[in-house]
C-alpha cells in the first residue's frame, strides 16, 4: 500500500512539473515569435481567423502590385500626353506663321522641314513603352503602337487596353490606345495627328502647293487634335486619382487587419513575461518541494 502511494506521488509530481515546463516552454516560444498562438490547437477558432486574415493580406499584396503597375503606366501616359501637347502647340505656332502671306517659299519650306521633324517626334512618343516594356499606346500589343510606311503612319496596336484589378471589385485601365489619343474628326472628316502633320509638311515643302491654304486647314486639325489630347489628359488624371483612392483604402484596411491579427494572435510581451516569471517561480518551488518530500525519513525508512 505504501509502495503504491509512493509511486502515485512520483507519477503525480512528475506530471505536474511536466505540465509546468510545457507551459513555460509555450510562453518562451511566444516571447521568441511575438505570437500568442504557437499552434492551431491553442485556439482553433482564432487560428482559423488568422488564416483568413493572412489570405486577405496576400490578396491585398497582389492588388497593390497591380496598383503600382497601373500608377507607373498612368504616369508614363500622362508624361507622354504632355509631350504630345507640346508638339501640337509648336505645330500650331508654325502653321500660323506659314498661313501668313508675308513668308517666302523658302521660309515655308523651312517650316515644312520642322513640321516633318515634329511628326517624327510624335511617332517616337506614340511608340514609347510602358513599365513592362510594351507599347504604351498599343493596347495589348507588345511591339510598336504605330509604324511608318511610304510616308503614311498607321496604328498597329490592339483595339483596347485590358484593365487591372485593384481589389474590392474595382479596376482601372492603365493606359490609352493610340486612336483614343491621336485620332479625331476635323470638320467632320476622320483623321489623326500624323496625317495632319504629314500633309502640312508635304504642302509646305512643295513650291507648287498652296502652303497658306494648307496651313489654315492644318490649324483646324491641330485644334481638334489638341482638344483630344486635353481630354485624354483629363481621363488619365481621373484614373490616377482613382488609383490613389484605392491605395488609401487598401492601406486603411491593411492597418485594421494588422490590428486584428495582433489582437488575436499577437503576444502581449509584458503580460507574457510576467506569466513566465510566475510560472518559473512555481516550477522551481515545485521542484524544490519534490526533492524535499522525496528525501523525507518516511521514504528512507520504507
Amino acid at each position: 500500500m505504501i509502495n503504491l502511494s509512493t509511486g502515485a506521488f512520483y507519477t503525480r509530481a512528475t506530471r505536474q512539473m511536466s505540465e509546468l515546463r510545457s507551459q513555460a516552454n509555450s510562453l518562451q516560444e511566444q516571447l521568441n515569435s511575438g505570437e500568442k498562438l504557437t499552434r492551431s490547437s491553442d485556439d482553433p477558432v482564432a487560428a482559423a481567423r488568422l488564416r483568413t486574415l493572412s489570405r486577405a493580406t496576400q490578396l491585398s499584396d497582389i492588388d497593390q502590385g497591380n496598383s503600382d503597375r497601373a500608377a507607373a503606366d498612368l504616369k508614363l501616359t500622362d508624361s507622354a500626353l504632355s509631350s504630345v501637347a507640346d508638339i501640337i502647340t509648336r505645330a500650331k505656332e508654325l502653321a500660323t506663321q506659314a498661313a501668313s502671306g508675308v513668308l517666302s517659299d523658302s521660309q515655308r519650306t523651312s517650316i515644312g522641314l520642322e513640321i516633318d521633324g515634329l511628326q517624327k517626334s510624335l511617332l517616337l512618343v506614340a511608340n514609347g513603352e510602358n513599365s513592362a516594356g510594351h507599347a504604351l499606346f498599343g493596347g495589348q500589343a507588345t511591339g510598336a503602337s504605330y509604324q511608318e510606311s511610304g510616308g503614311t503612319v498607321s496604328y498597329v496596336g490592339t483595339a483596347e487596353t485590358l484593365p487591372l484589378d485593384l481589389g474590392e471589385g474595382q479596376e482601372v485601365v492603365p493606359a490609352l490606345t493610340g486612336p483614343e489619343v491621336f485620332s479625331f474628326d476635323a470638320d467632320g472628316t476622320p483623321t489623326d495627328l500624323f496625317a495632319v502633320l504629314g500633309t502640312l509638311a508635304a504642302a509646305l515643302q512643295d513650291s507648287s502647293a498652296d502652303g497658306q491654304a494648307a496651313s489654315r486647314d492644318a490649324l483646324t486639325g491641330l485644334d481638334a487634335g489638341l482638344e483630344k489630347v486635353t481630354t485624354s489628359q483629363t481621363v488619365i488624371g481621373a484614373r490616377m486619382n482613382w488609383v490613389d483612392i484605392m491605395d488609401e483604402r487598401r492601406e486603411s484596411t491593411g492597418t485594421l487587419r494588422a490590428d486584428e491579427e495582433n489582437k488575436i494572435g499577437g503576444a502581449d510581451l509584458a503580460e507574457t513575461i510576467s506569466k513566465l516569471q510566475e510560472l518559473t517561480t512555481v516550477l522551481e518551488a515545485s521542484q524544490a518541494s519534490f526533492v524535499r518530500l522525496a528525501n523525507l525519513s518516511l521514504f528512507n525508512m520504507i
